[in-house]
């Protein structure tokens, strides 16, 4: 299981959102590229960016700055925000991005999203975000009319390659993890799943955990180790040492 450090940006800054709100901004950083680093340094496997401004706006906003952050870490990156074209989605590729998350356009241009998928197979995700399970689009400020349960038949009849969901309830609000909703998309999907939303302290990665042999990937948190809530070396090696003694225990299994 992966824990995925975010990289919020907005206004060129390393910012979290409540509840995704963009009047309710706390600045964390001035230099993203720097916090970027910052994580990787600290030992994180994959980097979660978001362009907070491309987001609400549908376009690359932080192109630059992204193709910069993917030049000075050595990690993975993935990206979501504002990518709504084949074009943008290549550009991003083209600048060192890993793999993308396509939220609106996967909602409301499913056409054009599967053609995406096609175009870019393995290297397209979905974010699903809900509130009350209903699902968000465009920076999650317009209403899809859509549920969870609605839409994943076609996205994995279209090849996403992961899901990322987020409950929005819970974003940035350090409430704790929806542990139903992620017990219940992972029993509904073969899909390799995200979770996103209330990673407040290492008992909600604890919690999560047990879902890695269910098709959860990783767990992606933002604010709670902005603010050390949640330590990020602490969560790491934990989850390194569940690991290592659940192989162990298949091992002596066999």
């Amino acid at each position: 299981m992966i824990l995925f450090p975010a990289v919020d940006i907005k206004n060129g800054q390393c910012v979290r959102l409540r509840q995704g709100r963009a009047d309710d901004v706390t600045v964390f950083s001035p230099d993203p590229a720097a916090m970027a680093r910052h994580w990787a340094d600290l030992g994180a496997a994959w980097l979660h960016l978001v362009d907070l401004d491309g987001a609400f706006d549908g376009l690359p906003v932080n192109f630059e700055l992204i193709k910069r952050i993917c030049a000075e870490v050595s990690i993975p990156v993935q990206l979501g925000g504002g990518i709504r074209d084949l074009t943008t989605a290549q550009r991003y590729l083209e600048a060192g991005v890993r793999r993308l998350i396509i939220g609106t356009m996967a909602l409301e241009e499913p056409e054009a999203f599967g053609e995406l998928c096609a175009a870019l197979p393995g290297r397209i995700g979905v974010s699903l975000d809900a509130v009350d399970g209903m699902l968000k689009t465009k920076g999650w400020v317009a209403d899809s009319g859509l549920t969870v349960e609605q839409v994943l038949p076609r996205l994995e009849e279209q090849g996403a390659a992961f899901i990322i969901y987020t409950d929005i309830s819970r974003d940035g609000m350090h409430s704790g993890v929806n542990l139903p909703a992620m017990e219940q998309l992972v029993r509904s999907t073969d899909i390799p799943v995200i979770a996103a939303g209330g990673v407040t302290k290492l008992e909600d990665v604890q919690a999560l955990f047990p879902l890695s042999n269910q098709g959860l990937e990783g767990i992606i948190t933002g604010r709670a180790i902005y603010e050390g809530t949640l330590d990020f070396p602490e969560a790491l090696a934990w989850i390194a040492g569940r690991k290592a003694n659940d192989e162990n225990a298949q091992g002596g299994a066999r």
